[in-house]
């Protein structure tokens, strides 16, 4: 995602057993704006729900729409729940994403970007990790289900033993950590929990040959049920567990029939071979 697109402008059900001692939790309970904060207004554009259960983010011509958490956290499970745009949603983004704070440069971030599509296309989901100012591992999936008529949990799990992307609990992808190999893996930034409603049509959509369509304006998502439990130093259990056999053979199901983009198998981007991390097991 661009620089100022961030500025302006997911999530982790636990496939995994047990939990371990925790520092901070953020529990769906209460009100939403207990957690997460409105800080991207965008003129009004930006809004919780009287009852306090709802963010609402808005896009129109004008301005998008964000929010982030009132927390940071270091290594954590996160989930949000996330009803995107319906109909025609092409050119929009919409997104839920860990980003540490200060220079552009040197960031940490776990992306996850919901690209807008045309009236009865597919939602893809792009994700992204960056370690350090560096992403390039790029990996995209359509959605198996409408994600526009109800909401659906969208969940990162970051540890010290690999990032998990899930969808309703499903795991769709798994970086692990091989720093002791010498690939980058975020490990020493703290992070915050962000979304954002933006436009991006010169590439969210059949890489911006299709543009938002305006005369449908305003574009709305939505993001209710925001839980989040940091780890404490010398946590034992989820944050120590590789997935198990169930949990693997669903990312395999996800990866086989629903994938349609992965930098590990982009050989006109890597004429030389694949990035080390992607046939380290």
């Amino acid at each position: 995602m661009a620089v100022g697109s961030k500025m302006e402008a997911c999530c982790v059900l636990a496939v995994l057993v047990g939990l371990c001692t925790v520092a901070r939790t953020a529990s769906a309970e209460g009100r939403i704006d207990d957690h997460l904060e409105v800080n991207w207004v965008g003129g009004g554009r930006g809004s919780v729900s009287p009852d306090g259960q709802v963010i609402s983010l808005s896009l129109d011509r004008d301005s998008g729409s964000g929010f982030r958490s009132k927390d940071t956290y270091m290594y954590a499970r996160t989930d949000l729940q996330i009803k995107l745009i319906p109909n025609n949603s092409a050119g929009t983004v919409t997104t839920c994403y860990f980003m540490s704070e200060g220079s552009w440069g040197n960031h940490d971030e776990i992306d996850l970007e919901f690209l807008g599509n045309l009236s009865g296309q597919p939602y893809t989901l792009h994700t992204n990790i960056y370690t350090n100012g560096t992403g390039h591992k790029e990996q995209q999936f359509h959605l198996w289900f409408d994600p526009t008529t109800d909401f659906h949990t969208y969940s990162i799990v970051w540890t010290s033993l690999h990032i998990l992307v899930l969808v309703d609990g499903t795991p769709i992808r798994e970086l692990k950590n091989h720093a002791d190999r010498g690939v980058a893996y975020p490990s020493s930034q703290p992070m915050r929990l962000y979304g954002s409603l933006w436009n991006a049509d010169d590439w969210a959509t059949q890489g911006g040959r299709v543009k938002t369509d305006w005369s449908v304006a305003p574009f709305v998502a939505q993001y209710r049920n925001f839980t989040a439990t940091a780890s404490s130093p010398g946590g034992y259990g989820y944050y120590d567990q590789e997935m198990d056999a169930a949990a693997q053979q669903n990312m395999r199901w996800a990866r086989d029939n629903y994938m349609v983009y992965n930098y590990c198998a982009d050989s006109r981007r890597f004429p030389d071979g694949s990035p080390p991390e992607c046939y380290m097991p």
